[in-house]
């Protein structure tokens, strides 16, 4: 039955590569007409920027301008003999194509390339990687025009194949046994490593180590070792997650990088890291040429927090370091009236843009601490604004005089507060905001002191809201929270500061604050 699978598997590559085959041979259309002149003259144009001679050469591929990221990356590798260049690319930011299809391949036809080591995460992957470069040496017509029939024997297939030039490539899989790969005195002269984490194995601290270790040995001995030997190495995979190969391979480069420095020498290790957009608030896109912020606004909107921070931010995000989802609960909120206490605390973040802008409203009954609404997004500070005057107003607020409001940070700043007057100032009254001047102490130590209420089962969410963004941003936000990753941690520094303020209210006994009861079911 599994000789059965791998048969079916690969007829399903076969057919595709062809398929794929024939989408080349459309793309890349060859004037007739053109002089040997003309011809040779227009070869050299084209080797002489990467770019160009990708943008002709592999038109399936080039169906948007190439990014600078591309460009900066392409020519590192080109113009230097030895580079050990780390790609952190977000997810579909074309790094494979041009790590592993376009600049080898450009090297390979221009005489700089005689062997190629390509590794995927397993043996089946690494072979379609290599098939993407058979496919454009066996049936390119620009390519076979202009360079000749490249394909002299074996087959992608086979994880082997060699060309007219004399090149060899060469595909296996993460973690076989690459000792020793050679073909006649040639050793790799280029190695390509692509995409080789996955989140199953991500935990395994033995194995992620022991894959570093692979690449940094294993692999990296593959390279001759003879003075001015060409060592060319790629590394292709988006970091998204702090015990990936990719993070800890970093990591070591980072260590490289700064003893080079210490020496005084240009590092030979590089690192490109490019996110998707350059904040969550503008979203303008790394690569305008191919989408717009427009587009990367609306798939923001349309996929988990966690999940987009991880794969287009290399944001390292991992649920329940310190606050658990199984401690997260709901249940409906009570009347304002009932409460002991109700804080509403915000922060808009106003040094930086990208920051979420935060209120979190919580209420004290007895022990148990409610969230009651939330705001918690990267918007302006106008928009926070109005949210709370609407809010406000929909719960007619003003009848509970012991609800207080308070902003962190200091007045004496005119636009921390200004939307805030100016949108009272339309409305003909002004929220009794106050400014919260205490000093706050480590930010990650205050928001990890609130996970023993969580434990304990004192916090609540408001059931209404459980599908409110807003929530749902908290919740990730605590589930993310970890001293010294990158994820964001606005919405449980507005809940610390908050229940703060509620610990100092909270113990006065609750008819202090009562208003009188009310037939109304508003909040």
């Amino acid at each position: 039955m599994e000789t059965l699978d791998i048969n079916v598997k690969l007829i399903k590559h076969l057919k595709n590569y062809e398929e794929h085959c024939i989408r080349i041979e459309k793309s890349a259309a060859i004037d007739i007409d053109e002089t040997p002149e003309q011809k040779q003259a227009r070869i050299e144009d084209l080797e002489s920027d990467y770019i160009k001679w990708f943008e002709y050469y592999l038109k399936v591929y080039a169906k948007n301008k190439c990014a600078w990221f591309h460009k900066e990356f392409a020519n590192a590798i080109i113009d230097n003999t030895e580079i050990f260049q780390m790609l952190e690319i977000y997810r579909s930011g074309a790094k494979s194509v041009h790590a592993v299809v376009g600049v080898p391949l450009f090297l390979h036809l221009t005489g700089r390339l005689k062997m190629m080591l390509l590794i995927g995460e397993t043996q089946s992957k690494a072979n379609r990687l290599l098939s993407g470069l058979q496919a454009q040496l066996a049936r390119n017509p620009r390519i076979i025009n202009d360079y000749g029939h490249q394909i002299k024997s074996g087959d992608w297939a086979e994880g082997d194949f060699m060309t007219a030039f004399g090149g060899r490539f060469i595909a296996v899989g993460y973690g076989q046994n690459v000792r020793g790969l050679s073909e006649g005195a040639d050793r790799p002269d280029y190695i390509a490593i692509d995409d080789i984490d996955n989140k199953r194995h991500v935990n395994n601290n033995e194995l992620m180590k022991a894959g570093v270790e692979w690449i940094m040995e294993d692999v990296w001995g593959c390279f001759d070792e003879a003075e001015n030997s060409v060592k060319r190495f790629v590394y292709c995979n988006n970091n998204f997650h702090k015990n990936s190969i990719t993070n800890r391979l970093e990591q070591q480069f980072k260590t490289l990088i700064q003893r080079s420095a210490d020496d005084g020498v240009e590092p030979v290790h590089k690192i490109l890291k490019v996110k998707a957009v350059k904040d969550l608030i503008t979203f303008e896109p790394e690569w305008p040429e191919k989408t717009s912020s427009q587009y990367w606004r609306n798939k923001y909107r349309n996929t988990p927090s966690r999940s987009f921070q991880r794969e287009y931010m290399h944001i390292h995000i991992q649920d329940g370091t310190v606050f658990a989802m199984e401690d997260m609960q709901w249940k409906p909120i009570l009347r304002y009236n009932e409460y002991d206490a109700i804080e509403f605390y915000g922060d808009l973040s106003y040094k930086k843009a990208a920051c979420f802008k935060s209120i979190v409203a919580l209420g004290l009954t007895g022990k148990e601490i409610h969230v009651l609404h939330v705001f918690l997004r990267q918007s302006k500070r106008t928009v926070i604004a109005e949210w709370l005057y609407d809010l406000y107003e929909r719960y007619e607020l003003h009848r509970f005089p012991f609800i207080r409001y308070r902003l962190e940070g200091f007045f004496s700043m005119d636009d921390f507060i200004e939307d805030f007057d100016n949108v009272g100032k339309q409305r003909k009254y002004i929220i009794p905001i106050t400014a919260d001047k205490s000093p706050k102490g480590d930010k990650y130590e205050r928001i990890e002191a609130d996970q023993p209420y969580f434990e304990r089962r004192d916090v609540w969410l408001n059931e209404a809201e459980r599908y409110n963004p807003d929530q749902i941003e908290l919740v990730e936000q605590f589930l993310s929270f970890e001293k010294g990753n990158e994820a964001p941690i606005d919405g449980p520094d507005a809940f610390n500061g908050a229940l703060s303020k509620l610990h100092k209210r909270g113990r006065n006994k609750k008819g202090q604050y009562r208003v009188g009861r009310i037939n109304s079911r508003k909040y």
